[in-house]
């Protein structure tokens, strides 16, 4: 009989295997996702024009990484999956493969939810400003850097603030990935993702030094829970020294061990602080737990330390169809985040704290939206229209998630997705169009 290491390590690597990833062949690309299906609604109607693909607004993806700069500089090869210990900030060049066709015509294919796949969207070039100047410590050696550390910080948020400009949405939005990909794969989820909000505010993808191979998982999560210090700093530059009204953070599996830490540093941080804006996560608005991969207890314990009030308000979804976060619980040997609860095994201080400060935090179990054990059940934020609808909804508009047509258990508190969902889900867009009340 197999010893219970072996057991173990035997789980490590069907998890690597059943965890999906972009990264493979260089250079890396991804298939736009389906269409959320807010979007045949009209609500994002600012994505449709006729610009070649090839040409984003604002000239690209701005990112930051925590990555090792390659010595190459062709597709695939812009970063490695070294750690840098310091953040390098930049923009990165998305393009669709056959760059002739225009987004019109993307949204046209993404509406037919079954032709994307054949035009992947893949990085074609990247320009480095330079450093981080919050990231850099007395215990890195930076060896010769084009630009100091504080004009590339400067220069990256002017080009912020310069994209903020031409955009009546004062926003930033910061992506954050989960295991196994390459450098090029949050870049890509973002442009698209920007693409489907209309190009309203600004994306910033954050890639942290994942590794895209299955047996890396042990070290990748190792390497999320060490890169807080540099998401935190980031955020914090962002809101100190843009002209950003709010800040959002989507953090995708295991990205969100990353994120929830972040959110534990900066609520230690506060401490003292007052409400003023020198405190950590003064615009911090939506943080978004996606198909979380983090021990659930130990998120507990974060909560204990005050990361509830950090942002204005943190989404957690959840899934009973996760096969990659049920082999993480067996891996582990503790239950996920992600992982929805039932109705009869939520605890009593979960549920009071669901109902009593629904203004601060929604826990949606997404189980019963479409297409939501695709593939392996780990990826609906991207394959389910209606969570995807979800999620650009209130990153687009703020509306509460009964507003946007969720609906809650007034038992437990836990929300989630009702049959007629798309329905009332529209609805709550007409009248948003139409400067209605919701529901009238």
């Amino acid at each position: 009989m197999p010893s219970p290491r072996m057991i173990r390590a035997l789980a490590v690597l069907a998890f690597g295997l059943v965890l999906q990833a972009c990264a493979g062949k260089a250079p890396p690309a991804l298939a736009l996702m389906p269409a959320p299906d807010a979007f045949d609604s009209g609500a994002f109607d600012r994505a449709a024009d006729d610009r070649p693909v090839g040409d984003l607004p604002d000239g690209g993806i701005l990112y930051a990484t925590g990555r090792q700069k390659s010595a190459g500089n062709a597709p695939g090869d812009f970063y490695t999956t070294e750690r840098s210990l310091v953040v390098h900030l930049g923009e990165a060049q998305v393009r669709v493969s056959n760059p002739t066709i225009t987004w019109r015509q993307a949204r046209e294919m993404a509406l037919l939810k079954n032709q994307s796949k054949d035009y992947p969207i893949l990085v074609s070039g990247v320009t480095e400003y330079g450093l981080l100047n919050r990231s850099v410590t007395p215990y890195v050696d930076l060896g010769q850097q084009a630009a100091p550390p504080a004009q590339a910080t400067a220069k990256f948020a002017a080009e912020v603030n310069r994209r903020l400009a031409r955009t009546p949405q004062k926003d930033v939005y910061i992506y954050v990935h989960g295991y196994k990909v390459a450098f090029d794969n949050p870049v890509l989820v973002a442009a698209e993702m920007w693409h489907f909000m209309g190009y309203e505010g600004v994306f910033v993808a954050y890639s942290w030094p994942s590794t895209p191979e299955a047996t890396a998982y042990v070290g990748d999560v190792d390497t999320a829970m060490g890169m807080a210090r540099n998401l935190r700093e980031l955020v914090h530059m962002l809101e100190t020294e843009t002209a950003a009204e709010r800040i959002h953070i989507i953090g995708y599996s295991a990205g969100t061990r990353l994120v929830a830490r972040t959110l534990e540093q900066m609520a230690l941080l506060n401490r003292g602080q007052g409400t003023g804006g020198a405190r950590y996560g003064a615009k911090l608005e939506n943080v978004f737990l996606i198909s979380s991969d983090i021990d659930r207890s130990v998120f507990g314990a974060y909560l204990a330390d005050g990361a509830l009030d950090v942002s204005r308000h943190l989404i957690i979804y959840a899934s009973n169809q996760d096969q990659a976060l049920q082999i993480s619980e067996r891996v582990t040997g503790h239950e996920r985040l992600g992982e929805a609860l039932p109705p009869d095994q939520v605890p009593a201080p979960f549920a009071n704290l669901l109902k009593s400060r629904p203004d601060r935090v929604s826990y949606i179990d997404v189980s019963a939206a479409p297409d939501i054990s695709a593939g392996n059940g780990h990826g609906y934020f991207r394959g389910s229209p209606w969570v995807s609808s979800d999620l650009m909804i209130r990153l687009m508009y703020r509306l509460p998630p009964e507003v946007r047509g969720l609906v809650r258990d007034p038992k437990t508190g836990i929300l989630s997705f009702p049959t007629d969902y798309d329905q009332r889900m529209k609805r709550a867009l007409e009248d948003l169009k139409s400067g209605r009340p919701s529901g009238s």
